[in-house]
């Protein structure tokens, strides 16, 4: 019996990789497109095939496929204030490309397209379900709503697409511009007389979910013979804050004496103060749920910086 392919896009990236694993460990056949002329090394053993691609400007051609996870795009939010446009049009023509190409192809997959949970407004009662209410905090969320205008708009077109709004997420491998790694980087090379760090406001709280939970959920939603909805939250129901997660890397790092100071200036407009979201709707139907506890995440992170 032939092993039925899923496309991943972004395949080099840090979700990206985890989703390989994930998805090569549950008997797929992983087909991974990138920016960069080849595959990563540590997942290059795993996946069946690899495109080079600017998605940008068009998709590959891979046709006959189960299911396409569309990872892909520019996701950092802080960087977006400083280029709005970019993230707009690089990441809606991301999608644009993705569905125009299985609109024309006899074998129509299940397209999961990979939204956020930075979309939501903070200014409503938490945990927050899936008809909570929509804010525009940042160009990136801007960019991540007009894809979920695109994916009712190719499904009213006949494409089987899923929105997925994971909240955040951690987890070994992660390079800097996100929290877990930029607080280790700044612990880790503090000199033997320094006794602080500068920090973002990382009283914030956000929900954060281990990310090999995240690829897990994204797996059974790309699978699933049928789904009730077309929209799914991905997260653990409960928020950390930035301290607390630093609190964790001082432990573990044996700089329990360390305290932190706030720039202001790296405080990004319109900061979210806390932001938790509801993922009842995917546990019911599907069964899933966070498995990995956040501190042995900070622990297998630091264990992947060795």
């Amino acid at each position: 019996m032939n092993k039925e392919k899923i496309v991943v896009s972004g395949i080099n990236g840090f979700v990206g990789h985890h989703l390989a694993l994930e998805l090569h460990n549950s008997g797929l056949l992983v087909v991974g497109i990138g920016q960069e002329k080849t595959i990563n090394s540590d997942i290059a053993d795993i996946v069946s095939e690899y495109h080079q691609a600017n998605l940008i400007e068009s998709w590959p051609d891979i046709p006959d496929v189960k299911a396409v996870i569309h990872l892909a795009g520019l996701a950092a939010v802080a960087p977006s204030f400083e280029k709005p446009q970019v993230y707009i049009n690089a990441n809606s023509s991301m999608v644009t490309n993705l569905c125009e190409y299985y609109m024309n192809q006899s074998k129509k997959p299940r397209i999961v397209i990979v939204s956020s949970g930075a979309i939501y407004s903070p200014e409503q009662t938490m945990p927050i379900a899936e008809n909570g209410k929509i804010g525009f905090s940042s160009p990136y969320a801007v960019s991540k709503v007009l894809n979920e205008n695109l994916v009712s708009y190719y499904r009213g077109r006949g494409l089987d697409c899923i929105t997925v709004r994971p909240f955040n997420h951690i987890g070994p491998g992660q390079s800097e511009g996100f929290i877990l790694p930029d607080l280790y980087s700044r612990l880790s090379a503090l000199g033997k007389n320094e006794h602080s760090i500068i920090t973002g406001n990382i009283n914030t709280k956000r929900d954060y979910t281990d990310v090999r939970d995240i690829v897990k959920a994204y797996y059974k939603i790309a699978v699933a013979k049928k789904l009730r909805n077309e929209l799914y939250n991905i997260c653990s129901g409960k928020s950390l804050s930035g301290a607390e997660i630093f609190n964790m890397l001082k432990i573990i790092l044996n700089k329990k004496d360390i305290g932190f100071e706030i720039d202001k200036s790296l405080i990004r407009p319109s900061d979210i103060m806390d932001n938790v979201g509801d993922a009842s709707r995917l546990t019911d139907e599907l069964g899933w749920q966070p498995q990995i506890d956040i501190r042995q995440t900070v622990i297998d992170f630091v264990q992947s910086k060795k």
